[in-house]
């Protein structure tokens, strides 16, 4: 009985000494990171020196190969490529638009517009009047009007919406399936303002999908200043306008996942994933989107190998084929996954950018969020904190193979993200060093303490 009382007294004591030896080895793979961070040099190398890297191109295949390179570089156990066909979209021009008619009089007013991404060509210049809605309401409502015109939804964020992924999903419905909505109508083409709240003209891609059951008609995205004028200027008066795409479907291209792999010493069937997305749209140099991802997955196998650190579980580096226009890399994944009967105890996304680090989002049951939440103060000493709601596309599908997989994602400063992302202006000068490694340290950190602890309250 003695000895019972002496051992629940000295439970804090002992829990206390586990979280001060956590602290160190924290603080050692970061001053590691901080000093030797190699993260931002290698997106120097794959910014500069590969560039854009769409889904199918030369550049996407490189970024894969170098991928590979630099991560054998590092001495993991293993790496290797998982193959996988990916869509293979090609912009094939340069988009256009225009204001050419202002209340029957002819105006030569240029629009800046990008193609979204999975659009289809227009087959030749269109010319329309323009109809311009707020939203799919008033599409329903003005159906009737919509036949033989150009469809502008004015998907402009919501600027009252601090937290701005809840700005851009509110919007993003728009791209996704806009043009579809508006085909059903008789719709010729759709533009849309582009998902950013930067005050600036230069437009934003992104994804789009059709219906196939409906007319597959062009789509494309107006520079946030264009699309501004543009709606403002269509309540005083009726527009005449153009547009024109180029784009088209290649057959599926082959891709890599690339996997590297630090084995578990005590639970090696466990797995935990950490990764970023290799491909980026066609117009920028997928700097933050997600080149800061791919190379902040990278810069944690170099550290856990230049400390030394040996896992207790399975810990692999992802670098992820396909995110942008369809989610294959992480489908694929998913789909070894379950062939190859692994279990998947946790797994971690950085695709928000490289900005300053908030929190790591993590998507599991109350129970083991009361557990991660008492591993806050080992991150706050690095600006961030255990918060709810994490994830992301490419790991998501992991919990279709097992629903207990907990999903969990790095949560930078998002106030600046939507200026760049899926813009020209998503290069490597925007990203800050300092920004980067840190968002390293804090997946770093609380990589290690899933390894150590699990992820079972």
């Amino acid at each position: 009985m003695r000895k019972l009382l002496l051992l629940v007294l000295c439970m804090p004591f002992m829990a206390q000494a586990q979280m001060n030896q956590d602290s160190i080895t924290i603080k050692k793979m970061a001053d590691e990171i901080m000093t030797n961070g190699k993260a931002y040099d290698l997106l120097y190398q794959l910014t500069k020196k590969i560039g854009g890297r769409l889904a199918g191109s030369p550049q996407q295949q490189n970024a894969a190969i170098w991928g590979k390179r630099n991560m054998e570089a590092f001495k993991p156990d293993n790496v290797y490529m998982q193959p996988c066909k990916t869509p293979n979209w090609q912009r094939g021009g340069k988009d256009f638009g225009a204001i050419v008619g202002v209340n029957g009089k002819a105006v030569n007013e240029k629009l800046e517009v990008l193609a979204l991404g999975n659009s289809l060509g227009s087959n030749g210049l269109i010319e329309a009047e323009l109809l311009a809605v707020a939203s799919f309401d008033e599409l329903e409502k003005r159906k009737a009007e919509v036949k033989g015109k150009i469809v502008y939804f004015n998907s402009e964020f919501d600027p009252t919406l601090i937290q701005t992924f809840r700005a851009y999903g509110a919007s993003g419905v728009y791209r996704r399936s806009g043009a579809s909505r508006a085909a059903k109508y008789g719709a010729v083409g759709v533009m849309i303002h582009s998902l950013s709240s930067a005050p600036d003209n230069a437009p934003h891609t992104g994804a789009m999908v059709y219906n196939d059951s409906l007319p597959k008609i062009p789509a494309v995205a107006l520079g946030p200043d264009d699309a501004k004028a543009l709606y403002a200027q269509s309540k005083k008066s009726t527009l005449r306008v153009q547009m024109q795409t180029y784009g088209f479907f290649l057959p599926d291209a082959d891709e890599n996942n690339v996997v590297a792999e630090i084995k578990g010493s005590t639970f090696p069937n466990e797995i935990i994933t950490i990764g970023g997305h290799l491909d980026s749209w066609d117009v920028n140099e997928g700097a933050h989107d997600d080149g800061a991802g791919i190379v902040q997955t990278m810069e944690i196998l170099r550290t856990m190998k230049a400390v030394n650190y040996q896992p207790k579980r399975t810990i692999r580096f992802v670098l992820f084929a396909n995110e942008e226009n369809g989610g294959r890399g992480g489908a694929k994944y998913a789909e070894l996954a379950k062939l190859n009967n692994e279990k998947h105890i946790f797994a971690l996304e950085s695709d928000e950018g490289g900005f300053t680090p908030r929190s790591i989002g993590i998507s599991c049951t109350p129970a083991q969020f009361s557990k991660f939440q008492q591993w806050t103060p080992l991150l706050k000493p690095y600006g961030a904190e255990i918060t709810a709601g994490g994830g992301g596309a490419d790991i998501g599908p992991l919990t279709t193979v097992d629903k207990s997989t907990v999903l969990a994602g790095l949560v930078p400063d998002s106030q600046r993200y939507f200026d760049l992302h899926h813009a020209k202006t998503d290069v490597f000068e925007n990203v800050n060093k300092r920004e980067l490694l840190l968002g390293a340290v804090n997946i770093a950190a609380v990589i290690y303490l899933v390894d150590q602890y699990g992820v079972q309250p």
